[in-house]
């Protein structure tokens, strides 16, 4: 056979055995959890059109779509996020009367990403987003229930870094920044490339001071403590008023009994231009990545026909998975598969003990035995 048929393509792979089972296992105590917090399950398309993520990605990450083209020409995308996906579908039909609206939504997202960054260009996610709260309350809730997840998976070694957007956006709006090279500027930070951020500020004629600052940004990293030297270094409202929510945030999540799993860093950004407030990643050690991202984006909704504030976080199970097993967590298990093995003359006997065995709870797999 054609080894090409054997194989998958560069970037997804086959999952089973004992790791489909362990990530099955994983996924329904995480999704329990949210549903402890009432939240209701949502599904959202597979594939969308590409002007649904067109405004929400810079041109280089654009590239990285899978795209495609439906019969009438219409431009179509694999999701390579399912924020903008719920976005779309709770604008359309879940804000009408006001209320508080809480999604879950579990699945895979597409991203064609460079053989070189060794990335799965296939990722299974389960995350949640939470509309018409703008309050701290909601950025508090979403943090500690992504909290409560981790722990609930098994991990006690973690740490979730808060950060947020409004905080950079004010320091480059009080510098007379335009959106271009605000995008610019803040992809090359996302890499942590701060050399070629400077670069840009330079070649764009960005004065030295806020040049100098928003390089500094990220150097306002670790506790609490952190947010009082943010807030020395800015005047400006928009970059005041992100201090005083994260420092109000704080508060509220010593309340929930979380605040030793918390961090600070306002260097924190997304590539993504939709994140408007609190922005927050979650890590472990064994993986190199986040295994959570989160954030909110108060502006996304009304793009798609209806003005909402709205929050929200993603697991990227891959990548959980790989944490769980480089730190030897245990991994629940189910019970054992009873095998019950029959002949032509005990077949009758044997489906009918299966039946009750089923009925009772167990696992039971009857196998044909030859005289």
């Amino acid at each position: 056979m054609n080894k090409v048929l054997l194989h998958t393509p560069d970037g997804v792979r086959d999952i089973y055995g004992s790791e489909c089972r362990d990530r099955l296992i994983i996924t329904d105590k995480i999704h329990d959890k949210i549903k402890s917090f009432g939240y209701e399950d949502i599904d959202t398309p597979t594939f969308e059109y590409f002007d649904v993520f067109a405004e929400e990605i810079n041109t280089s990450d654009a590239k990285e779509l899978y795209k495609f083209f439906d019969k009438e020409g219409n431009t179509l995308v694999l999701r390579p996020d399912f924020t903008p996906s719920i976005a779309r579908c709770a604008s359309k039909v879940m804000l009408e009367d006001g209320e508080v609206v809480r999604v879950v939504y579990q699945g895979k997202s597409f991203l064609n990403t460079s053989n070189l960054q060794g990335k799965l260009k296939e990722n299974f996610n389960i995350g949640v987003e939470l509309y018409n709260d703008n309050s701290v309350y909601a950025d508090a809730e979403m943090i500690a229930l992504l909290i409560e997840n981790l722990k609930a998976s098994g991990l006690t070694d973690f740490q979730v870094s808060i950060g947020d957007a409004d905080y950079y956006k004010g320091i480059c709006e009080v510098a007379g920044i335009d959106e271009e090279t605000e995008s610019l500027i803040r992809e090359q930070i996302v890499q942590k490339n701060y050399f070629a951020a400077e670069n840009i500020m330079a070649e764009r004629g960005i004065p030295d001071n806020y040049k100098n600052l928003i390089v500094k940004v990220s150097e306002f990293i670790g506790s609490d403590e952190a947010l009082d030297m943010a807030e020395k270094e800015v005047t400006n409202e928009r970059s005041v008023n992100a201090i005083a929510r994260l420092k109000r945030l704080y508060q509220v999540l010593k309340e929930y009994g979380c605040n030793q799993y918390v961090s600070f860093d306002l260097g924190m950004l997304s590539k993504f231009n939709y994140y408007t407030g609190v922005i927050f990643s979650a890590y472990t050690y064994g993986v190199g990545d986040a295994i959570a991202k989160g954030g909110r984006y108060d502006s996304l909704l009304g793009k798609y026909g209806k003005e909402a504030p709205a929050i929200g976080f993603v697991i990227i199970l891959d990548d959980l998975m790989s944490a769980l097993y480089r730190q030897n967590i245990e991994i629940q298990q189910e019970e054992a598969v009873v095998t019950l093995e029959y002949d032509e003359n005990s077949f009758s006997d044997k489906l009918s003990k299966a039946a009750k065995l089923r009925k009772e709870g167990a696992k039971v797999a009857l196998c044909y035995k030859k005289g």
